[in-house]
């Protein structure tokens, strides 16, 4: 998404690897669309759970105390604490996307490069950085050029399955 023109959002926890929580009780639950809608809609709740900061503690460094709502046990592997400056977690994948995105913006124009592979996503933009998306079962080969940022190791030099890389 950062490789596309335009401005990027992100939702909260997404720079962690979060998912939505969905197991929250009835009985915790906070958002009015649950309590408007009985049986019908959940509400928020699972994706507004507070991010975890810390690995350890009752609110995961959220506060004092417990959250709001309830942070499931697997929060610690996410949270800040344990991704900080750790080569390939989210976090600093993220970081890093964001930095290049910055420094590579260019015009609001990409132009899409054939791949001869229906499973590969490939555009450049107009300042000659590429990115290449495989959103196959098998790695496949990259263009010339040196990756800034993967979203998973490369595979002896291919682009693995379900991976994005940038390219300048």
């Amino acid at each position: 998404m950062f490789a596309l023109p335009g401005s990027a959002y992100l939702y909260q926890g997404e720079e962690l690897g979060l998912q939505e929580v969905g197991d929250i009780a009835a009985g915790q639950r906070q958002d009015p669309a649950f309590f408007r809608n009985p049986g019908v809609d959940v509400g928020r709740d699972g994706c507004r759970v507070p991010l975890p900061w810390t690995s350890e503690g009752s609110s995961f460094g959220f506060g004092e105390g417990h959250a709001h709502l309830p942070q499931p046990e697997w929060f610690a592997g996410y949270a800040v604490e344990a991704q900080d400056n750790v080569p390939g977690s989210t976090l600093e994948l993220y970081r890093k996307a964001l930095e290049l995105r910055s420094e590579l913006r260019a015009a609001e124009d990409l132009e899409w490069i054939p791949s001869g592979n229906e499973s590969v996503l490939h555009f450049a933009r107009p300042n000659g950085w590429q990115s290449v998306t495989n959103f196959g079962t098998e790695p496949v080969a990259l263009p010339e050029g040196t990756v800034v940022v993967s979203s998973a190791p490369l595979d002896g030099g291919k682009l693995p399955a379900n991976t994005t890389a940038w390219i300048v």
